[in-house]
């Protein structure tokens, strides 16, 4: 008896039906993870480097915007809190879309994974940056010997060096966008309307060699992105990738599943 349980039971625990379940639900579950972490990176770095700093920076007063930043200096902490851990999160899903493209091209997976570490690295710069004000400004700072005139100066000048790195970033951000976008189009897991705009999408961020220009063309670069970012997030956070057809890819690459 003991030994007939034995042959019912071993086949359920090697059951192939049961171990392709499992692998097909790793790049799924994986896909929309690597969308929660983007929504979560999207939403708390713009809220404060674009939110935060909109309302307290004002580019041609150095003095209203440092009265700002002391007026303000829980939310400004909160803003330079949220960039923080908007890199992380950022780091987060560069690593797991690396992951699920492998199966694609594992050289320009690589190549789209390191453009955007260089820029998660530009986005810590712009944390760095954007705390500055507060050294500068706080009781007892090291800058005292500085006129109230000058840390208000100091003050605007490393904010907007702040904005010309979050430019930056977004020219690493627009190269990671036309990797990613030719990596989806090459893809048997999504749909290949998705990689067209987002390639689309990233040369409009890459406008941002020529700030002047991407200005002048910025309603332009925002239609782009909405029309892009916003249907891929959205369809790895609820539609994730085809497993089936990842796990296939992936067999056909020699990529492991895990």
């Amino acid at each position: 008896m003991e030994a007939q349980a034995k042959t019912r039971i071993e086949p359920s625990i090697g059951d192939p039906k049961a171990i392709q379940q499992t692998v097909e639900s790793s790049p799924r579950y994986k896909a929309r993870i690597a969308g929660v972490f983007e929504f979560l990176e999207g939403t708390v770095f713009t809220f404060g480097q674009v939110v935060i700093l909109g309302k307290i920076v004002v580019s041609s007063d150095a003095a209203a915007t440092a009265h700002n930043i002391l007026a303000n200096e829980t939310l400004y902490r909160l803003g330079f809190a949220a960039t923080v851990v908007g890199v992380i999160c950022h780091i987060v899903w560069v690593f797991l879309f690396f992951d699920l493209f492998k199966p694609v091209s594992r050289n320009i997976s690589i190549l789209a994974a390191f453009v955007m570490l260089v820029g998660c690295a530009v986005q810590a710069v712009t944390s760095l940056l954007y705390f500055a004000p507060l050294l500068i400004l706080g009781e007892g700072s090291s800058l005292s010997a500085f006129t109230a005139e000058q840390s208000q100066a100091l003050t605007l000048f490393f904010l907007k060096l702040n904005g010309e790195a979050f430019d930056l970033y977004l020219i690493f951000f627009g190269f990671w966008c036309v990797l990613t976008g030719y990596l989806i189009f090459r893809s048997a897991f999504l749909p290949r309307i998705l990689g067209v705009l987002l390639a689309i999408d990233g040369l409009g961020w890459m406008i941002f060699l020529s700030p002047p220009l991407a200005i002048a063309l910025f309603p332009f670069i925002a239609i782009a992105s909405g029309v892009s970012e916003l249907p891929l997030m959205v369809w790895l956070l609820v539609r994730g990738v085809n497993a089936q057809r990842w796990s296939e890819q992936a067999s056909e690459a020699g990529v492991r599943a895990y």
